[in-house]
């Protein structure tokens, strides 16, 4: 994965602080925007997350301060839910002349308000995800709501939000109840994914049913049963970043000739702060490798050596069907199971020495269907001639050169 720090202006003229995340490849399919929820951060580790879980499948991620928050200049106080709509809208045009027109937005709470109402100014979107939105925007005035006299009667309060301290002025409550989103969402005409948790205590699900009951078809809805508003689990957001990225794939272009842009195979992308995880692009699909939790990494996908031996199974398989489908024979179905490890020879000499220890694939072969002994042995014999077999007993080179 690449992670390119940008900023851009908004209609206020104000700098936008954002990071673009890209896959292995640095290649995106399709570009996608984030919109983080109400007085978070693009920082938030479950919107990190959705993006991660976003560019492993190829998308290209811009997720950005909205004005007054985080590392985006403007004053807090000065801002309200139409200024991050127009927000959204400068991201877009940004993505537009610098890159390509997003064709997926995704909104986090009062963010996924924010995002179906930029999706209907936004001609390229043609998917929009929401996660545990508000069906109006209006919905998150409950979060001040003690505060809400002092705000009408002197235009403005200072409100604390998740321990940190806001200002909220009058004309920020204004524009949250002049705008109604279930016509928005009944107007948009594009295809919506709404996500939501039934344990939802800051947004009830409730919101759920009215923005999913306005919008016309496609439209699907996810529960995420167990999660909490923030996604602070991070086996919520992973997931909910998974289920975007499949249900985005079907309603946004894809290239037909998605082929690696490069002449190697396979392109591994590891950025500082990322530990062991790996973003990879393998011929034409994209993939994460990691290490397990054991070897301090987050096991989000195979280890290398797993990689090795994965190849090394398929292959075995695939050279095992290709043989008894040519000579006819009954084999319904062949299981490779292999592991990797450091052994002993089997024709060890001086054992005792630890240096004595080889690479060492153990390999597993069960076969189902009608077989007698003298073709389950020629079998047997033929899985030692796989390509990745002969690859890994043969003479090998790796010749590394500076890109």
């Amino acid at each position: 994965m690449n992670i390119q720090k940008v900023t851009f202006i908004n209609k206020e003229g104000l700098e936008l602080s954002g990071r673009l995340e890209l896959p292995a490849d640095r290649n995106p399919h399709n570009f996608a925007i984030f919109a983080h929820c109400f007085t978070c951060t693009k920082n938030l580790s479950a919107v990190k997350n959705i993006s991660r879980s976003l560019t492993s499948s190829g998308f290209g991620v811009l997720r950005f301060d909205f004005t007054g928050l985080g590392e985006s200049d403007g004053d807090f106080a000065d801002s309200n839910f139409s200024g991050n709509v127009d927000d959204l809208i400068s991201a877009a045009d940004f993505l537009t002349k610098d890159f390509a027109a997003p064709s997926l937005l995704v909104g986090h709470s009062l963010g996924g308000a924010a995002v179906i109402f930029a999706a209907s100014q936004l001609e390229s979107v043609k998917a929009v995800a929401t996660i545990g939105a508000p069906s109006n925007p209006e919905h998150v005035k409950h979060l001040f709501q003690n505060d809400l006299e002092e705000i009408k009667s002197t235009g403005k309060a200072i409100v604390n939000l998740s321990g940190r301290n806001f200002t909220i002025k009058k004309q920020f409550i204004d524009d949250l109840e002049s705008n109604a989103l279930p016509e928005v969402a009944k107007a948009l005409r594009k295809s919506l994914l709404v996500m939501h948790s039934p344990q939802d205590m800051t947004v009830s699900i409730k919101n759920a049913e009215d923005i999913y009951k306005a919008a016309h078809h496609p439209k699907s809805f996810v529960s995420l049963d167990g999660a909490d508003h923030l996604l602070s689990n991070k086996k919520d957001s992973i997931y909910v970043g998974d289920v975007i990225a499949g249900w985005a794939k079907r309603y946004v272009d894809l290239p037909t000739d998605d082929q690696l842009r490069t002449k190697h195979q396979v392109v591994a992308s590891l950025d500082r702060e990322d530990g062991f995880t790996t973003q990879m692009k393998v011929g034409s699909h994209m993939m994460t490798a990691d290490e397990p939790i054991s070897y301090g990494g987050n096991d989000y996908g195979p280890s290398p050596y797993e990689l090795v031996s994965a190849g090394l199974s398929a292959c075995t398989a695939m050279t095992i069907q290709m043989y008894v489908k040519r000579k006819g024979w009954d084999l319904q179905n062949v299981e490779v199971h292999t592991s990797y490890g450091k052994t002993h020879a089997i024709d060890c000499k001086g054992c005792e020495d630890h240096d004595s220890k080889i690479d060492t694939f153990e390999r597993e072969i069960k076969l189902e269907g009608e077989l007698d002994d003298k073709q389950i042995a020629r079998i047997l014999s033929i899985a030692d001639k796989c390509p990745v077999h002969r690859t890994l007993h043969s003479e090998t080179q790796v010749i590394t050169t500076l890109i």
